[in-house]
């Protein structure tokens, strides 16, 4: 390409490459003019790189108004080493899978002399080199069409190398309690990928509604996807929201959002949750629940918040009925792991039921306890059968813990770390840390008030790895994951407000080589929020500003179930 002077009048100052989120571990600035992205600007794309390539021309492109037509041949030179001639090519973006470096890591060279390049290990690499790349061209990037036609967009000059800590940079979404619809969750997905957060857990059945289509049993969406009414606030609010609420996702509403999250190199991995946490299965389908203690016919998708009393029954016909859901759920969902939830399932009508009785007797377990641990077993070898792994929240140790499964520890640590020591591999997700439903202050304005006060500096200084592990337990840590428990997020602004900015705090954690907890420079942090709050403004996200809930955030008169005091160290 001819080295041309930039036409068209210059856009915004862009910003400094040491204002990104999360933190890079190495940034290296020239000082000399940057490169420009306009009109003239070209993409070459190398194999293994097709993701980002579509992602630049429909989502970058789409922002600043440009096409990014293919590069020739000659643009694929390597940045660091450019053919003869090729320093006269400023305006070339190039895309490459480098096998020196680690996955998902990559090197983003920016050079006044020859342009742009991106190197990956792999096609996620490249990927999350280009969420840099965006971050460096200004909240103008972050827009669905341009608001300054014929800008020329400069990029700074300098080289970011950067690799994330963790493989496993998740975020928990509750559909079930509040639902979310499909074009949300694919919202959901863009924001995740803008933060380098690379697994979605998709939460996807519940007490109060059923969100997955199965086509061999129907009932479940028909009658298991809505509820007649809602709880407004916590389960102690006086306030009925006396609508009906509910939704759910078809097969193909399914292969969309999974192969959109492909796109942008995340893992989708859903969440049936089993044997508790399900009255909404029990009320479309009765025979699955404990039929000789409580009228199963009567009950229907549940429409306040808390642990249903009402479980699955452990019987034969109950196994089957799940293997049928589980095999159309691993038709639709190619992740390696399946979560099977496994938590806070009370065991009061299973002490009470003679079937459930039997059930323990004739398997020669010790107590009810056990009896969960038989029923999450059974799946976790089911699912091993076919090349998948089982994923349960952390009272899948209770009873003893499943062989090869592994656990998503959200009472605190000790679970983690017992699975740790026992050589099964954890994703580490603290309520006390990291659950984004709890509130973010203590003031009398903050909206339905749940949990511990966590601020974004609470979630900065998290850590996801106990000191208490050794190297080698350490190790079974694949990551964390931040979640968000719906009860009282009944649309998206509160969505947004719950998570963000606490969410850009959490993958700073996931995904940067920080210090420990103590040493982290949080007002640093605060000054690249800076910069991070107008490309949030750009995209939309109604967040909760540094300064309190703006007027209609607020719920004024629904309560909320506050918990006075620091969160303890469990």
């Amino acid at each position: 390409m001819p080295d041309e002077p930039a036409t068209g009048r210059p856009g915004p100052d862009a910003p400094h490459p040491s204002g990104v989120i999360p933190a890079p571990r190495s940034v290296r600035g020239s000082g000399r003019p940057g490169v420009p992205l306009d009109a003239r600007t070209t993409l070459w794309a190398g194999p293994g790189t097709g993701t980002t390539e579509r992602w630049l021309r429909l989502t970058l492109g789409a922002a600043l108004g440009i096409s990014l037509p293919p590069a020739g041949e000659a643009a694929t030179a390597p940045a660091t080493a450019p053919a003869a001639g090729e320093r006269n090519a400023p305006g070339v973006v190039r895309l490459r899978v480098d096998e020196a470096l680690p996955p998902e890591a990559y090197v983003l060279d920016v050079d006044s002399g020859h342009g742009i390049e991106i190197r990956g290990g792999d096609g996620a690499g490249v990927f999350w080199g280009a969420q840099t790349l965006r971050q460096l061209i200004g909240p103008d990037a972050f827009r669905r069409a341009p608001v300054r036609p014929g800008a020329v967009h400069v990029v700074p000059e300098g080289t970011v190398e950067d690799a994330p800590r963790f493989g496993w940079r998740g975020c928990m979404l509750d559909v079930a309690r509040h639902f979310t619809p499909k074009d949300g969750v694919l919202r959901h997905l863009d924001l995740m990928a803008a933060h380098k957060l690379n697994v979605f857990h998709f939460h996807l059945t519940d007490d109060q509604g059923w969100r997955i289509e199965i086509k061999r049993y129907p009932k479940l969406t028909e009658t298991g996807s809505w509820r007649a009414r809602t709880k407004f606030g916590h389960r102690a609010s006086p306030h009925w929201e006396e609508k009906p609420h509910g939704g759910f996702y078809t097969q193909d509403d399914i292969r969309e959002i999974v192969a959109y999250a492909a796109e942008r190199h995340i893992a989708v991995v859903p969440e049936i949750d089993i044997p508790g946490h399900s009255q909404a299965a029990v009320a479309a389908y009765p025979e699955l629940g404990n039929t000789d203690v409580v009228d199963t016919l009567s009950l229907s998708v549940w429409d306040s918040w808390g642990v249903s009393e009402n479980v699955l029954a452990p019987t034969d016909n109950t196994l089957r009925f799940y293997e049928g859901v589980f095999e159309e759920l691993l038709a639709l969902f190619p992740s390696e792991f399946v979560h099977v939830g496994g938590d806070e399932c009370p065991k009061d009508q299973w002490k009470a039921s003679p079937a459930a009785q039997a059930r323990i007797a004739e398997l020669g377990l010790a107590d009810e306890d056990e009896l969960q641990s038989w029923f999450i077993r059974h799946f976790d070898t089911w699912l091993t059968a076919r090349g998948r792994r089982l994923i349960g929240w952390d009272e899948i140790l209770e009873g003893g813990l499943a062989p090869g499964a592994a656990v998503s520890s959200w009472r605190g640590y000790r679970g983690g770390i017992a699975a740790a020591r026992a050589g099964h591999d954890v994703v580490m997700c603290p309520e006390q840390q990291v659950y984004l439903d709890h509130r973010q202050d203590a003031g009398p304005d903050e909206p339905v008030p749940i949990g511990f006060v966590r601020t974004l500096e609470d979630v900065y200084r998290f850590e996801p790895v106990p000191p208490e592990l050794t190297p080698a337990q350490a190790r079974h840590v694949l990551g964390t994951q931040a979640n968000l428990w719906t009860e009282v997020m009944e649309d998206r602004g509160r969505l947004d407000y719950q998570a963000f900015p606490r969410l850009a705090a959490f993958a700073e954690v996931a995904w940067s080589a920080l210090p420990a907890p103590a040493e982290r420079d949080f007002a640093g942090f605060e000054r690249r929020m800076a910069a991070h709050y107008p490309r949030l403004d750009a995209l939309g996200v109604a967040y909760r500003p540094s300064a309190g809930p703006l007027p209609w955030q607020r719920r004024p008169g629904v309560p909320g179930r506050p918990v006075d005091g620091p969160p303890p160290a469990v």
